[in-house]
């Protein structure tokens, strides 16, 4: 990882009841599909915008070195489509070179071990619950998810 960008990840907490068109366009294309998925994502601008949107439904922070190597050995799934289209014209980016193996952008995640939070998945985080921004403390949820 860059040490120019930071990366965060992302971890979708609420599934999909009554949720509206735009946020579940945006969870979509943070690769969040469904409940307790962890994508890795650059810290941009465009990003951080998404995140905010979505703020409803997920929380985020900055990740570690550490983190994001146990994220990618113990949950890491291989990518087997395809590079390019059959012309050679288009390149598909659905994944992540680590080391040799290529990897998907999202990982797959159990429930974390002892609850989200104090009040659950319906409060912010600074409210004791569990959306919106955690900085780095993410790190110690991802851990208990893995």
């Amino acid at each position: 990882m860059d040490k120019k960008e930071k990366q965060l990840a992302a971890v979708r907490v609420r599934g999909i009841t009554e949720i509206r068109v735009k946020v579940e366009d945006t969870l979509r294309m943070l690769r969040l599909y469904r409940k307790n998925y962890c994508a890795v994502i650059p810290g941009n601008e465009t990003y951080l915008g998404m995140l905010k949107m979505a703020k409803d439904y997920i929380t985020w922070g900055e990740i570690d070195d550490e983190t994001f190597r146990i994220l990618v050995d113990k949950r890491g799934e291989a990518f087997n489509g395809k590079e390019k289209d059959s012309r050679g014209k288009i390149n598909y980016n659905d994944f992540v070179v680590v080391g040799n193996k290529k990897i998907k952008k999202y990982f797959r995640l159990s429930p974390p071990v002892k609850g989200f939070g104090r009040k659950g998945i319906k409060h912010s985080f600074q409210q004791g619950g569990a959306l919106g921004y955690r900085g780095d403390k993410i790190n110690d949820l991802i851990r208990r998810m893995v």
